[in-house]
């Protein structure tokens, strides 16, 4: 093994680590503002707000995220309305379409998620707060919604892990995320171990930092939960 190759090409591989950050914190921060009204609607009586909620979450989290990314980079062509509007100018371009597929996919999976904390919700909350005078409004903003995302940390901690390895899939439309760089260097030296190796590592150390600051940010907005020590 000759581990210069993965120093000489440092530059590649921060490169594709920076492009890979960026695709998925604006992904999460955008699906994230999809699937709070998309969870709520989840739990709504209507079948009019219900059904449509249903049927986006189920599409998204039943086909796979290469399947969708693909259906909008290569399959967006297709449409002469599409290439003819302002938009195209958008769709033309790869880092979008990532962006696109990586938020619809997100956002469907992290409703289901949030649909699921405001049906774990005890009914002895909800009723406290209407008697206390709390409007359906203020009980969703004041006491359903922050319990809920308290409640939501850990699977959605899995969601963010799940989507920053689930975007090693966009080098397939020629972005060079780390996938992408490591696709690079195993191009320059023939050393797919080396080059494929760096790669994995940084996607390890990405995954524990962020199951170190979720844990932080679970105790300390659980603390007020935990045992009192004498």
């Amino acid at each position: 093994m000759d581990f210069s190759i993965i120093i000489n090409e440092w530059t590649v591989y921060w490169q594709g680590l920076y492009t890979t950050l960026f695709l998925v914190a604006i992904s999460l921060l955008l699906g994230l503002l999809i699937a709070v009204p998309l969870g709520i609607l989840r739990n709504s009586a209507n079948w009019l707000l219900k059904g449509p909620a249903w049927a986006y979450i189920y599409f998204f989290r039943g086909t796979p995220l290469l399947v969708q990314l693909f259906l909008i980079y290569y399959g967006a062509g297709q449409w002469v309305w599409l290439r003819e509007s302002a938009a195209w100018e958008l769709f033309s371009q790869a880092w979008f379409c990532a962006i696109l597929a990586f938020t619809l996919n997100t956002s469907a999976y992290t409703a289901e998620i949030i649909r699921g904390s405001i049906n774990a919700m005890p009914k002895g909350q909800i009723e406290a707060a209407y008697a206390y005078g709390m409007n359906r409004m203020t009980t969703l903003r004041r006491i359903i919604l922050p319990n809920s995302f308290r409640r939501a940390l850990p699977a959605y901690s899995n969601e963010v892990i799940f989507m920053l390895h689930g975007s090693a899939v966009a080098g397939v439309i020629t972005i060079v995320d780390l996938t992408g760089a490591a696709r690079i260097v195993n191009s320059r030296y023939y050393s797919p171990f080396e080059a494929f190796l760096a790669a994995g590592l940084v996607y390890m150390c990405l995954t524990f930092l962020l199951v170190w600051g979720f844990r932080r940010l679970e105790n300390r907005w659980s603390r007020h939960l935990q045992p009192r020590t004498n």
